[in-house]
């Protein structure tokens, strides 16, 4: 049994906060740019990406020199991005469905929602787990 720490203790769902954050900021730049001509939507592969971090703890192997740094999670998300395939492609280039952007986006939402309350339950485990209750 190895030690206790937030990483056994909280299982993914830091990890799919992170994500889930970091996909809502590029659906969203999605619909900002529903309307800009020639803007290809984006998106990543959320479970390919959390399923990378959660097996392999040290395939980013960056040091956090600096208290500012940022972890390496949402760079693995940046450097996955792909572009989406429309449904049904646009007179100026534009690659974005709006309704399927904030289909997508209110997914996410939910999904955030719930990665949140499990945390929350964690961390209430862990409270009443050190007060003895």
């Amino acid at each position: 049994m190895g030690a206790i720490n937030f990483t056994n203790g909280l299982g993914i769902h830091d990890t799919a906060m992170q994500l889930r954050a970091k996909r809502a900021e590029v659906l969203a730049n999605n619909l900002a740019n529903s309307d800009t001509p020639g803007f290809k939507a984006r998106d990543f592969d959320f479970k390919a990406i959390l399923a990378a971090e959660t097996h392999d703890d040290t395939s980013f192997g960056m040091a956090a020199t600096h208290g500012a740094h940022l972890s390496g999670t949402n760079g693995a998300a940046d450097s996955d991005l792909k572009y989406r395939n429309p449904l049904q492609p646009s007179i100026d280039g534009n690659t974005v469905d709006a309704q399927t952007e904030q289909a997508q986006f209110a997914r996410n939402s939910m999904d955030y929602s719930a990665s949140f309350e499990f945390l929350n339950g964690k961390f209430k485990g862990m409270r009443n787990a050190i007060r003895g209750e």
